[in-house]
């Protein structure tokens, strides 16, 4: 194996471990989870299943609207080129559509990752009303939950293997209505919890999982990103033999 190929692949795995560590600690301070997995979270709460097999599933979904939303880019396509696709344009969409498909294997293993972390580390909070020492604990784990999953990200992002399904169908829906990859982002966050906050009031009668947190994750996580790659990205990519 390349040096280059072997730092790529260590880099890739690093940054799923590390974002399955913040998404999960993310969980544990109950101060409210990320987004994206605000609604395998509060489904996984109201009926008693597994968080992990809940985000299986739930990235299943997001590979399956992938899919579509790929068949429906293809469609266009063709019709703006008057039926003609190039042996290019072939190979590029069957790289796509395998790319989409791995997202479910890769799923399994990740949220494996999830429920792993999950068994490891308890609950950062009782059922009680916090102590003030209490409480700047769990704001401290949240804020270091957020880092790890915006270096979580990167790395993995960075890489340019297979994407994790919840980055997947973002850029899947920012090509398809012509969107800019952070607005569509930040329009799906809304989604995500709009549909845990109806969840969680019409079978619990409270919210599950929407809390400071989740609001702390949207602006968080993608300006961790955005630092993180600043002062890492160039090496990172120099060692993993990624081109521009």
């Amino acid at each position: 194996m390349k040096q280059s190929t072997f730092f790529r692949v260590l880099f890739y795995i690093i940054g799923l471990l590390v974002l399955a560590l913040g998404l999960t600690l993310n969980t544990k301070t109950g101060l409210g989870v990320s987004p994206i997995i605000s609604v395998a979270y509060s489904t996984a709460v109201i009926s008693g299943h597994n968080f992990g097999n809940m985000t299986l599933a739930l990235y299943s979904l997001f590979v399956v609207i992938e899919l579509i939303l790929h068949l429906i880019r293809e469609h266009r396509y063709v019709e703006e080129s008057h039926g003609a696709l190039s042996q290019a344009g072939k190979r590029d969409r069957k790289l796509i559509f395998l790319m989409d498909i791995l997202q479910i294997p890769l799923s399994l293993i990740f949220t494996r990752f999830l429920n792993a972390f999950s068994a490891l580390i308890p609950a950062l909070y009782s059922g009680s009303e916090s102590s003030a020492g209490e409480m700047a604990f769990r704001v401290i784990v949240l804020v270091i939950a957020i880092i790890l999953t915006g270096i979580g990200a990167a790395m993995s992002l960075n890489m340019r293997i297979v994407p994790n399904p919840g980055d997947g169908i973002v850029q899947a829906i920012a090509d398809t209505a012509h969107k800019s990859v952070g607005f569509t982002k930040n329009c799906f966050d809304v989604l995500n919890i709009s549909i845990t906050i109806t969840l969680s009031l019409t079978f619990a009668g409270h919210l599950i999982g929407i809390g400071v947190g989740t609001i702390l994750a949207m602006i968080g996580v993608g300006r961790t990103i955005a630092v993180f790659n600043h002062f890492t990205y160039d090496k990172m990519k120099q060692l993993a033999g990624i081109e521009n």
